[in-house]
């Protein structure tokens, strides 16, 4: 689930942190590292945790008006059908996420339940909702499909979910977005026949990618001075100091890739870094930084420092 899309934004998180507050031993820096990816791996499950979360809350609903309507004679019983989503309930018994849920320092969504209620309610009161609640199949695709449509709309970009979730964690700032595409992803393997054996994500999607992570940011610690020196050296009438940190911290970060990873090619780690400046910094900015990066970089190819493409 680790992918190295991830790894670099949770790199340049901690590099960024660095920079403030200096003073860690590499070590303990790694040590970071390792700790605020496997707190993104934590995310994944609650948040996979949640879809079961808001159907235990809409049971316990249910129940109570079924009964009341029932005691008063009533004929128009209330629908069952979100309750009884099949994907929910498959969710619900997952045996990894029961064995995260079980740990002694897991939250649990119960700890929130206004953040369930609105959740519901907005739910409840779209049109997603009512078509699958007057929808003439009932199969498991019909369920899953629904929940996906929901998760999309509603859980996806969601300010005070997001402010719930950060709350829980100050290593989930930024995560989310990257999170919720490995939820859908796998909402969309889920498979019927798996029932409570169905696999989630492994941890890290290759072997490697740990290793990716430790060497990038090691390089970009250990080799800050340099890379700043050589920015420098490319940015004419600018001084460093005019640069928001960010974005030096960004540049720093591209160029321990570019220099250390022959075997990744140069337009992956343009667009991958180049797309971070765009979220985190201004377009202006990131027009700049490609130029100052494609400068820097022609400049070691020429030099035999580096040989890419």
């Amino acid at each position: 689930m680790i992918n190295r899309e991830l790894i670099r934004l949770k790199v340049i998180q901690l590099v960024y942190a660095n920079y403030k507050n200096p003073g860690k031993t590499l070590d303990k820096a790694v040590e970071e590292l390792s700790f605020s990816l496997n707190q993104s791996y934590d995310l994944y499950h609650y948040l996979l945790l949640l879809i079961p979360s808001i159907t235990d809350f809409a049971r316990e609903l249910y129940e109570s008006s079924y009964n009341r309507m029932k005691s008063l004679g009533d004929n128009e019983l209330p629908n069952p059908r979100f309750i009884n989503n099949r994907l929910a309930a498959q969710l619900a018994a997952n045996k990894q996420l029961n064995k995260f849920e079980d740990k002694k320092d897991s939250h649990h969504w119960e700890e929130v339940e206004g953040e369930l209620r609105a959740l519901y309610r907005i739910i409840s009161s779209s049109e997603i909702y009512a078509e699958y609640m007057r929808e003439e199949e009932d199969n498991y695709q019909t369920d899953k499909t629904f929940w996906k449509k929901i998760y999309k709309k509603y859980i996806c970009d969601n300010e005070s979910l997001e402010g719930t979730m950060e709350d829980w964690s100050i290593y989930w700032n930024d995560d989310k977005a990257i999170i919720d595409t490995f939820v859908l992803k796998t909402l969309s393997r889920f498979d019927e026949a798996n029932g409570a054996d169905q696999p989630l994500l492994a941890a890290y999607e290759k072997e490697e990618d740990w290793e990716f992570a430790q060497k990038l940011f090691k390089n970009a610690l250990m080799n800050r001075a340099e890379y700043e020196d050589l920015i420098s050296s490319y940015t004419r009438n600018w001084s460093l100091e005019r640069l928001p940190v960010i974005d030096v911290v960004i540049m720093v970060t591209a160029l321990a890739e570019i220099i250390n990873f022959p075997q990744i090619g140069l337009s992956i780690t343009f667009n991958e870094y180049i797309n971070l400046v765009k979220t985190y910094s201004t377009p202006k900015n990131a027009s700049y930084i490609n130029g100052l990066l494609d400068n820097i970089t022609k400049q070691l190819i020429q030099d035999n420092i580096i040989q890419k493409q």
